[in-house]
C-alpha cells in the first residue's frame, strides 16, 4: 500500500526516469535511458530535446536559475547560479536554455584545489554535464550533474575518476563472467554510504570558537557522565531529533533519497542515518546532498550538526560505513553464493579477487580515507584499526579452502548453508557481511568518491588479471580451482576473523608483514610507481593527476592541523587564560581576607599554587605551538605534513591536558567556554 504523502513527495524534484517519460519524447526517452546504461555519451539532437524537456519541467517547479553543480578537491560541491533569463535583441526578458547551456559550462577555477596542475593566472574551469546522473531542484535553482576539469583538460574533481573506475569496473567483470559462459550486459559498484553525525544546540555551538572554526571540541574535560552507561545507542529519540529526523527525510525524499534506517548511535548526541543502496556515482551525489540537508534542516532548527570525525574527546567520534558490492544489468549480485558449481565458481572469484586487490593495494585504499580528522578516531575504541585487514567469517574461508583442494564440488546440496551465519565484526576495516563489504575506514565529513574510485580501480585490476588466465586456459574450471588456491596463498595474509583491538593482533599483524601507516605516509603512497601504473592502464587518472592530489590531500592535512593550532592559541589567550587570571586574583584576595582575619587560607593558597603552575606550563606550551606554526611554511611540504601529525598535534594535546586541569578547578561560572555537559547533556 502506497502512502500518499510519500508518493506525492518522493523524487518531486528530480527529473529522473518518470518525469522523462513526461516529457520527452519516446525515442529521446530511449535514447538518453541507453546512453546512461552504456555509457556513451547521447547525441546533440537528443540533447537538445532532453534540454527543452528539461527547461519546461523546471519552469513548471518556479525554477529561475541553472547551475552546472560539480565535486572539486575538497570534499564539497560547488556551483556557479545562472539565470534562466537573458535580453533579446528589442530588450525583451526572454527564457534561453538549450543542449548548450546543458551540456557545457565555464566557471573560474583559479581558487578552487589544483594541487599544483595549473598556474595562478589561469583560470577556465569547464564542466560537463554527467548525463548518468539525474538533474534536480533545490530552492529556486536547477541543478545539473557535472563532470569539472581545466581547460587543458586535466581533472580538478572527484566525480570524474570515479565514472572512469565503473568503466573500468564494467570492462573487466564482463571479460570474466564471458570467459565463464554467463555473459552480462552491464556490471556496476553500488553502495549505500551509512552516515553519523552529532547534534548540538546551535547557542551553545555559537559560544564555542573551536567548534565554529574546526568542527571539533580543542578544550574540555569529559561530564561526569559519558557513554558507558550504554543508554543512548538504539533509545528512541527526545521529541526535538525526531522532529529534525522527520523534516531531513523529507527534504531528502523530494531529491528522491529514501532513508532507509536512522537511529540514535552510542555517544551521547549522536546519529546515524542509512539510504537505501544505489549504483555508486548515484550514492556519492546522494551523500553530498545528504551532508548539506543535515546542516541545513539542523539550523533551521535551532540546532548545529556536526560532521567532523572526533567533535568530542573521550567519546566515540563518526565515521561513514561504505557498503559495496557488485551487480548485474539483471541485479545479480556477484558477491552471493549461488545454487549451482557455476555460481559458486563465480562468487569465489569475485571474493579472491578482492582479496588479492586488497592487499596488492593495501596502502593506497587505507590512502582512500586518510585525513588529519580522520586519524583523531581510527584505532579508537569506535573505529577499526589502522591496519588494513579483510574479515570473511570462519565458515567462508572454510569453504574457500575446500574449494582450493576439491574443486567445484559442492553443488546445491552441499553448499555450506552457515556461510553468512558469523557475527558482524566489528572491529574489521572491510568485513563481509553476506552479499556485501562494509568499509568503515572512512570518515563522516569526507566525501564517499576516493574510496569507491580505489575500490572499483583495484578491484578492476585483479579481474584483469583473472580474465586473462581464463581466457587462456583449456580448462576453466580447473583455473578456476588454482585462481583460489593461489590467492589463499599468496593474499591470504589480509584476512584475519579475530578481534582488531587485540594485542594478540598487533603481534599476529607485524608476523604476517601488516602494519599501521601514518596518513602522511599514506598519501605520499598515492604517486608509488605501482599505483601510477594501476591508474593509468585502466585510464582512471594520469601520474600528473595523481601528483596534484597527493599535494592537495597533504596540503589540507596541514592547513587542518594548523588551523586548529591558532584557534586553540586563541581561545587560550582570549578566553581562558584572562578567565582562569580573574578568578586567581579572587582566590588571591580571599587568601589575604583570612590571613588579614588569622584564618586558615591553606586551601587558597593551594589553589593558588597549582593554578600558577598550570598556568606556566600552559604559556609553555604556547609559545611551542606558536613557534612550529611560524615554522611550518619554511619545511617542504611532506616535512611539513608530518610535523603537523607529530610534533604539532603532541603539543596541541598536552595544552589540552592542562586546559582540562584548569576547568577542573574553575567556578562553573567562571569558566568561558560552554561545557561538556552543557554541550552533550543540556546541563544548566
Amino acid at each position: 500500500m502506497k502512502n500518499s504523502f510519500t508518493t506525492k513527495t518522493f523524487a518531486q524534484n528530480v527529473f529522473d526516469y518518470n518525469k522523462m517519460k513526461k516529457y520527452l519524447p519516446c525515442a529521446t526517452y530511449k535514447a538518453i535511458v541507453a546512453a546512461r546504461e552504456q555509457g556513451i555519451k547521447p547525441s546533440q539532437k537528443h540533447a537538445e530535446i532532453f534540454a527543452a524537456a528539461l527547461k519546461k519541467w523546471a519552469l513548471s517547479k518556479g525554477v529561475t536559475r541553472y547551475t552546472h553543480w560539480f565535486q572539486p578537491l575538497n570534499n564539497f560541491t560547488a556551483e556557479k547560479r545562472d539565470s534562466l533569463s537573458s535580453i533579446d535583441k528589442e530588450g525583451n526578458a526572454i527564457i534561453k536554455f538549450g543542449g548548450k547551456q546543458l551540456q557545457r559550462g565555464e566557471g573560474d577555477a583559479s581558487s578552487l584545489p589544483n594541487g599544483g596542475m595549473r598556474e595562478t593566472f589561469e583560470a577556465r574551469g569547464i564542466t560537463e554535464w554527467d548525463y548518468t546522473a539525474f538533474p534536480f531542484i533545490r530552492g529556486d535553482c536547477l541543478r545539473i550533474p557535472t563532470t569539472f576539469c581545466g581547460a587543458g583538460g586535466e581533472t580538478l574533481d572527484k566525480k570524474t575518476p570515479l565514472l572512469n573506475s565503473c568503466i573500468a569496473l564494467n570492462k573487466q567483470a564482463l571479460r570474466l563472467l564471458s570467459a565463464l559462459g554467463m555473459p552480462a550486459k552491464q556490471v556496476k559498484s553500488v553502495v549505500g554510504a551509512e552516515q553519523e553525525y552529532f547534534l548540538i544546540d546551535k547557542t551553545q555551538f555559537d559560544k564555542r570558537k573551536d567548534l565554529v572554526y574546526t568542527g571539533r571540541t580543542l578544550f574540555g574535560k569529559m561530564a561526569p557522565k559519558g557513554q558507558e552507561f550504554d543508554d543512548h545507542y538504539f533509545r528512541p529519540p527526545n521529541e526535538k531529533v525526531t522532529e529534525y529526523m522527520r523534516q531531513v527525510d523529507i527534504e531528502l525524499w523530494k531529491l528522491g533519497i529514501l532513508v532507509k534506517t536512522e537511529h540514535n548511535e552510542v555517544a551521547p548526541c549522536q546519529y546515524e542515518l542509512v539510504p537505501c543502496y544505489t549504483a555508486v556515482n548515484y550514492a556519492c551525489d546522494q551523500n553530498q546532498l545528504i551532508m548539506e540537508t543535515l546542516n541545513n534542516v539542523a539550523t533551521k532548527q535551532g540546532l548545529a550538526c556536526l560532521l567532523h570525525e572526533k567533535p568530542f574527546d573521550k567519546i566515540n567520534g563518526s565515521g561513514k560505513h561504505n557498503n559495496w558490492s557488485i551487480i548485474t544489468d539483471e541485479d545479480c549480485n556477484l558477491l552471493e553464493a549461488g545454487s549451482t558449481p557455476a555460481q559458486n565458481a563465480r562468487f569465489l572469484l569475485i571474493l579472491s579477487a578482492i582479496i588479492q586487490a586488497v592487499d596488492n593495494y593495501n596502502t593506497l585504499l587505507a590512502s582512500s580515507a586518510a585525513s588529519a580528522n580522520n586519524d583523531l578516531r581510527l584505532g579508537g575504541y569506535e573505529a577499526p584499526p589502522t591496519i588494513l585487514t579483510m574479515f570473511l567469517g570462519d565458515a567462508l574461508l572454510d569453504a574457500m579452502h575446500n574449494a582450493a583442494a576439491d574443486g567445484w564440488v559442492f553443488g546445491k546440496d552441499k553448499l555450506p548453508l552457515d556461510i553468512y551465519s558469523a557475527d558482524r565484526n566489528r572491529t574489521s576495516p572491510l568485513a563481509f557481511s553476506g552479499n556485501k563489504f562494509e568499509f568503515r575506514m572512512v570518515g563522516s565529513s569526507a566525501s564517499i568518491a576516493d574510496v569507491n574510485t580505489t575500490l572499483n580501480t583495484i578491484v578492476a585490476e585483479s579481474l584483469r588479471v583473472y580474465a586473462d588466465r581464463l581466457e587462456k586456459s583449456a580448462d576453466v574450471w580447473t583455473e578456476c580451482k588454482q585462481i583460489v588456491a593461489d590467492t589463499l596463498l599468496q593474499h591470504g595474509r589480509v584476512i584475519y576473523n579475530g578481534n582488531g583491538y587485540s594485542a594478540e593482533w598487533q603481534n599476529e599483524a607485524k608476523r604476517r608483514g601488516l602494519q599501521a601507516v601514518s596518513s602522511t605516509d599514506l598519501t605520499c603512497h598515492m604517486t608509488s610507481d605501482k599505483v601510477v601504473e594501476l591508474f593509468e592502464r585502466h585510464n582512471i587518472l594520469t601520474k600528473r593527476e595523481l601528483t596534484a592530489r597527493k599535494e592537495i590531500k597533504l596540503q589540507t592535512y596541514c592547513n587542518t592541523v594548523k588551523l586548529e593550532a591558532i584557534v586553540a592559541y586563541e581561545i587560550y589567550q582570549r578566553q581562558i587564560y584572562p578567565a582562569i587570571e580573574a578568578y586567581n586574583l579572587t582566590l588571591t584576595q580571599l587568601a589575604a581576607n583570612k590571613q588579614s582575619l588569622n584564618i586558615d587560607n591553606s586551601l587558597e593558597c593551594g589553589k593558588i599554587t597549582a593554578i600558577d603552575k598550570t598556568i606556566g606550563a600552559c604559556n609553555a606550551q604556547q609559545k611551542k605551538i606558536r613557534a612550529l606554526v611560524n615554522s611550518l611554511d619554511k619545511l617542504p611540504l611532506e616535512r611539513r605534513a608530518e610535523t603537523c601529525g607529530g610534533e604539532l598535534r603532541a603539543n596541541l594535546a598536552e595544552l589540552r591536558r592542562l586546559v582540562n586541569e584548569l576547568e577542573q578547578v574553575c567556578p562553573k561560572n567562571s569558566w568561558p567556554l560552554p561545557t561538556y555537559g552543557q554541550l552533550l547533556f543540556g546541563e544548566k
